[in-house]
């Protein structure tokens, strides 16, 4: 599948008002500064879609873009140590946990993880509340701009050991570089395969 068109749709902070479910929806979620606009910006080949920023918590609403007049793309706001208020933070937790466990035209989550660093608590927690919740995710790891790094791969395959522990079957993963493009053909084609069986 190749983007053709993205526009930016409509930005709240309660699931009731986002656009007519009449579309399949894919979210993109990670913890703050994991690179999600940045990812966001290279599989829609566009470089100010989402806004990218160095300062954690940028994104604190719940943004829609129309992609290929046919699908939803959403960006929501990053969990973990943005600098916000304790207040603020459980905000964003209650919008995002309620726009993913009701939203009825939500085909996939897209969690993304930095493949830099090993494996965060945060964010084993959020994909065991997703899978809890029987809402459909992928992993996508981040930041890999050398993807055979040994550091990289050693988080990469400790990340899926530590995910076995409670799981039987991992979900699909993917390994990105924004900076690179690299996974956005895999992406973009799970995405439009997810699309025909629907």
């Amino acid at each position: 599948m190749k983007i053709t068109s993205s526009e930016f749709v409509i930005s709240n902070t309660d699931y009731k008002q986002c656009p007519a479910p009449d579309k399949p929806e894919y979210a993109f979620i990670g913890r703050s500064n994991v690179g999600k606009s940045s990812l966001i910006n290279m599989l829609t080949d566009k470089t100010k879609l989402a806004k990218t920023s160095g300062k954690p918590g940028k994104t604190q609403l719940i943004n829609h873009f129309l992609i290929n007049k046919a699908w939803f793309l959403v960006d929501l706001p990053g969990y973990g140590w943005a600098q916000v208020s304790k207040e603020m933070k459980e905000k964003w937790d209650i919008m995002t946990k309620n726009y993913l466990g009701q939203r009825e035209n939500l085909y996939n989550v897209f969690v993304l993880i930095d493949s830099r660093i090993p494996p965060q608590k945060i964010d084993i927690e959020f994909l065991n509340w997703l899978g809890e919740y029987q809402i459909p995710f992928s992993i996508i790891f981040t930041k890999a701009d050398k993807p055979n790094n040994s550091i990289i791969q050693s988080n990469i395959a400790t990340f899926k050991a530590e995910l076995k522990k409670g799981w039987e079957e991992l979900p699909p993963t993917f390994i990105t570089s924004s900076a690179k493009k690299v996974g956005q053909k895999e992406i973009l084609e799970y995405i439009g395969q997810i699309n025909e069986s629907v």
